[in-house]
């Protein structure tokens, strides 16, 4: 039994001796402090950077994968002295990685995780419809080191990055409005640490491809057609891809333009009648090019009718008019058309500055042949640069004309070239003409129905003899009244 005894004090003392002696290091280092986290915005790597732990005993460092508040870790560094880590499997072109690290010690403790570094994903946007490209990113950490600002690197078709604008650490929003349509932009983000480091987000990039807007739309003309109403055509440019416009009209009164069409055109012209326009009142027309949105994008030069008015005072008719209004190419000339009864015909040619045109009655009455006489004036545009030539035309202005007759109480047919002839004076030209003289004893001497003949003081060719003659006439004027009148005419003979 002693025996017994003191074999099991002995393996007793043994067996505590070899578990004091067998004892392990179960102490984990200190947790680096994970300093920097960027992304090479070319190949998606992201790059890691820590300060070592100042624990004695460390073997390498884990790095990890940082997903809703656990880390999983992908790879471990062997190597005390190291600081810096690439990730050649990173997904940061996709999405924004979170990352932590921890050292391990030579007995494979591992020490807790560090803290989080979270890359910048950036991200790009275009609105079509207000021309706006939108950059956006997640904002970098601001521990270890705070985030003074962001700044904003554009490359354009392939071009060098430059800088185009710098942000607070508190904006990660960027609108962009002036580029160019169906072209290429990259953007890359880069966070500026108050330390001096920095950290790049991803590239992300974009093509600019819009609806494309015409270039220019011209107003041709605003003219007044044949049935007093407003005629307006405009022409587009033909590559458009936008073939909705709206068409405005700002009467003179108004202060403001109003839509007053809505109007679909895929073969470069759009065309429209306004019948709700006064044509004797000043009416500007534009129309705006409407893109997918809704949003108008491009709009015309103005395009304004003529209004001319007319002023008879006694013989003098004076013409005035408002000059065309904004022609691309500026106005070639103005004509003036007159209608005396036989239809419109050009009377004059003038310059493109006159407003104003005078004339005489009496260097027209002889042509009248209506109940009024009127007027329009028609401008011409200088051929523009989109080789187009304007033509507008005014509504017609007219005034009432002068029915008089006048009658020579005497003449003297003596062939001096002098006062020979005899005829009724007409400031009109006669719809219908009567004309009778006879001898006191009634005998007709002269008798005609063209208004234009005269009396050259003969009955058959045989001259009348000096004395007094009766005439009766009867006329129907361009107004269609009849005028019937009597009276003496005598013929005096010097020789």
């Amino acid at each position: 039994m002693r025996i017994n005894f003191l074999y099991m004090c002995f393996f007793l003392l043994v067996g505590q001796s070899a578990r004091v002696f067998c004892q392990t290091d179960t102490e984990p280092p200190v947790t680096p402090v994970f300093n920097l986290l960027s992304v090479q915005p070319e190949t998606g790597r992201t790059e890691l950077s820590w300060s070592k732990s100042p624990s004695p005993d460390v073997a390498g460092y884990v790095i990890y994968n940082y997903v809703n508040g656990v880390g999983f870790a992908f790879d471990t560094i062997h190597n005390p002295a190291a600081v810096s880590y690439i990730n050649t499997g990173s997904h940061s072109s996709d999405r924004s990685e979170s990352y932590v690290i921890a050292a391990i010690d030579s007995s494979g403790n591992i020490s807790p995780l560090s803290n989080v570094l979270s890359t910048m994903f950036v991200e790009s946007s275009i609105d079509t419809c207000n021309k706006t490209i939108q950059v956006t990113w997640n904002k970098y950490p601001s521990f270890p080191e705070n985030v003074s600002s962001y700044k904003i690197f554009i490359s354009e078709n392939g071009g060098s990055y430059s800088e185009t604008a710098e942000t607070s650490s508190d904006i990660n929003t960027l609108i962009i409005n002036d580029f160019v349509a169906n072209s290429q932009y990259c953007f890359e983000i880069k966070a500026v640490l108050e330390g001096g480091s920095s950290s790049f987000s991803n590239k992300t990039c974009i093509i600019t491809g819009m609806q494309r807007p015409p270039q220019w739309i011209n107003a041709d003309y605003a003219t007044v057609d044949e049935s007093g109403n407003i005629a307006l055509s405009f022409t587009f440019d033909p590559l458009s891809e936008i073939r909705l416009f709206s068409l405005e009209r700002k009467r003179e009164s108004d202060i403001v333009f109003s839509q007053i069409a809505q109007i679909e055109s895929d073969n470069g012209k759009v065309s429209y009648i306004d019948n709700d326009a006064a044509p004797n009142e000043k009416n500007l027309y534009r129309l705006y090019a409407i893109n997918n949105c809704g949003n108008p994008v491009v709009i015309s030069n103005l395009a304004g009718n003529i209004v001319t008015g007319v002023i008879r005072s006694n013989d003098i008719i004076r013409l005035t008019w408002n000059p065309y209004h904004d022609w691309m190419g500026g106005i070639s000339c103005y004509k003036v058309f007159i209608n005396t009864g036989d239809g419109f015909i050009q009377r004059s040619l003038l310059q493109p500055s006159d407003t104003v045109f005078i004339l005489n009655y009496s260097d027209i009455m002889l042509d009248v042949k209506g109940a009024e006489i009127c007027f329009y004036i028609s401008a011409a545009e200088n051929t523009n640069l989109h080789n187009i030539t304007g033509e507008s035309k005014s509504m017609a202005a007219c005034t009432e004309i002068t029915e008089r007759i006048t009658v020579p109480s005497a003449f003297t047919p003596d062939n001096d070239l002098v006062n020979d002839l005899f005829k009724p004076v007409l400031s009109f030209t006669p719809a219908g003409y009567h004309l009778v003289i006879t001898d006191r004893q009634n005998n007709i001497i002269f008798e005609s129905n063209d208004h234009l003949e005269y009396w050259d003081g003969t009955r058959n060719g045989n001259p009348q003899p000096q004395g007094v003659y009766l005439w009766f006439l009867k006329v129907t004027t361009p107004s269609k009244r009849t005028i019937s009148k009597s009276g003496t005419v005598t013929i005096i003979r010097n020789r």
